[in-house]
């Protein structure tokens, strides 16, 4: 039955990523500083496990681009799906590990956003590499912090208290409900 949840889970979030978009109404500069298909990864990710995040990550910036042409495919689409499965993996693997307790969930996350910007940075040097394109370090400071900060914010701001909740709720599929032990608020 934990399982059904998980798909069941792991569709909404990958129909969110999908949809979150059009509040940027496809705009690619306000796309790129909000980053909208990240969020509902990282909440996969954290909700339903590394698996299911990995997946939903990776699948959520190819599909758009294939039914709406947004990101364009190559280069964006496939560096966002390595970048997005990273995100996935990384908090879905370390909240299973890590304490449930509100510092955690913040270590996770910033763990998750550092370790999928680098590998979104390496695939697209390896795509620049193989196309003969350019990918510097300039390019990759503006594509993973400069241009995203906005973006950064926002993350940082919703999913900690978010997934808190959740896990208070008992909706996390991630975790077993013995990990959960009742602190004060806050803690």
């Amino acid at each position: 039955m934990k399982s059904v949840k998980k798909l069941t889970f792991s569709a909404m979030f990958l129909a969110i990523a999908y949809v979150l978009p059009y509040l940027t109404a496809n705009n690619q500069q306000l796309g790129t500083m909000l980053c909208p298909m990240h969020i509902p990864v990282m909440l996969c990710g954290f909700v339903c496990g590394w698996q299911w995040g990995l997946v939903v990550g990776a699948a959520a910036p190819i599909l758009r681009s294939l039914i709406v042409g947004m990101p364009t495919l190559f280069p964006s689409a496939i560096g966002m799906a390595f970048e997005l499965a990273t995100y996935g993996l990384v908090s879905g693997l370390l909240y299973k590990f890590l304490p449930k307790k509100l510092p955690y969930i913040y270590l996770d996350l910033i763990v998750a956003m550092v370790t999928g910007r680098l590998v979104w940075g390496a695939a697209r040097l390896i795509m620049a590499g193989v196309t003969s394109g350019s990918f510097g370090f300039a390019a990759f400071l503006s594509g993973a912090v400069t241009s995203v900060i906005p973006a950064i914010v926002i993350q940082l701001a919703l999913v900690p208290p978010v997934i808190y909740a959740l896990t208070r709720a008992g909706l996390v599929l991630n975790i077993d409900s013995r990990d959960i032990k009742k602190e004060p608020a806050g803690a």
